[in-house]
Parts: structure tokens; C-alpha cells; sequence
């Protein structure tokens, strides 16, 4: 309770005057159904455009944020196939050296635009010479593997090195500039 003091200001239940006493908060205590009501939100927001909007921002943001993570070999934002020390040993022998499989893509453009020619000759001469590209990509590659394979043993131990030889194929055969994640290494700089 609280008094009214002597000189006869107005005071406020929650302030009262310096020279009165409180006894007690000045207030009742909510009961549960009061506390609970207070606490009350609504699971879905009212404003479900504004609630899915929100969303979508952050799902966005999450996203480009793998994307930039993934692009650049951060470990958490790479895909299952591409964790490990052993891959991104792989990934930067395979970055630092210059293959026959990069020249793949365009060498069939070549032929493609060969194919155009009326002549058969020219039309033949360029589907051999995609056959033959192909096969010394493809003795690039194995090759690749192999060397691969013994380094990955030695670095990392003879169980480790079992699955490098097909990633190692697999991205010697892509463009430079269409590797994911992108190239770590400059050419020519091979791990140790």
C-alpha cells in the first residue's frame, strides 16, 4: 500500500514519493492465463506475404552463400564427392597441369561446324579427327589416373587412393573455367 504524503503531491502506484514506503511490487501478480496470453503469438505471421518474402530472402542469401563457398573449396559448402584432403590434393595436380581433355568441347564445335560442309570428305575427316582427339584424351586421362593413383598412395596411404582416378578423369576432361570449385592452383604449381 501506499501513503499519501504530507506535502500533497500527486504521486503514481509504480512511483511513489521519496520519503514513502512500498510494501511490495505496487501491482497483483498475472495469474497464468494472463502470463500465457501475453506470450501468445500466432505460428503463422499475419502478414504471409511479408512472412514468405522473408523467406525467400533468406533462402536466397543462404544459397548464394553455398554457391560462393562451393566456388571457392571451402570444405563445408562442397558436395560429398569432393570433401577430403585426398580430393583437393586431386583437384590441384589436376589444375596445374594442361590436358588433352580441356580441348575436347571445342574441338567438337570444330567438328559440328564441319559437319555443315556439303563435301563428304570434309565431313569425314572431321568426325575421324574427333575419334581420334577422343582417344588420346582418353590415353591422357587414364595415364592421369594412374600417376595419380601412386601419389595419392604415397601422400595419403594405399586405402585412400582408390577413388581418384575417375574424379581426376572426370575433371581433366572439363574446360578450366568450367571447373567446380574452381581452379585453387595457377599451372604449373603442383601440390606437394
Amino acid at each position: 500500500m501506499v501513503k499519501a504524503s504530507s506535502t500533497g503531491s500527486d504521486s503514481t502506484p509504480d512511483t511513489p514519493p521519496d520519503n514513502e514506503t512500498v510494501i511490495g511490487k505496487g501491482r497483483p501478480t498475472p495469474t497464468r492465463k494472463e502470463r500465457e496470453a501475453a506470450n501468445l503469438r500466432p505460428l503463422v505471421s499475419d502478414d504471409r506475404k511479408e512472412a514468405r518474402r522473408q523467406a525467400r530472402t533468406q533462402t536466397q542469401a543462404a544459397r548464394e552463400r553455398a554457391r560462393i563457398g562451393m566456388a571457392n573449396g571451402e570444405e563445408r559448402y562442397l558436395p560429398a564427392r569432393d570433401r577430403g584432403p585426398q580430393k583437393r590434393f586431386v583437384r590441384d595436380y589436376v589444375d596445374a597441369r594442361f590436358s588433352v581433355g580441356e580441348l575436347l568441347i571445342p574441338a567438337m564445335f570444330i567438328v559440328i561446324i564441319l559437319t555443315l560442309f556439303p563435301q563428304p570428305e570434309v565431313q569425314i575427316f572431321g568426325l575421324f579427327a574427333l575419334w581420334g582427339f577422343f582417344l588420346i584424351a582418353t590415353i591422357d586421362a587414364i595415364l592421369l589416373g594412374l600417376r595419380l593413383r601412386r601419389k595419392v598412395a604415397e601422400k595419403f596411404g594405399e586405402s585412400r587412393a582408390e577413388k581418384v582416378r575417375w574424379y581426376a578423369a572426370m575433371r581433366s576432361l572439363q574446360l578450366r573455367i568450367m571447373r567446380l570449385p574452381k581452379p585453387q592452383v595457377k599451372r604449373g604449381q603442383h601440390p606437394s
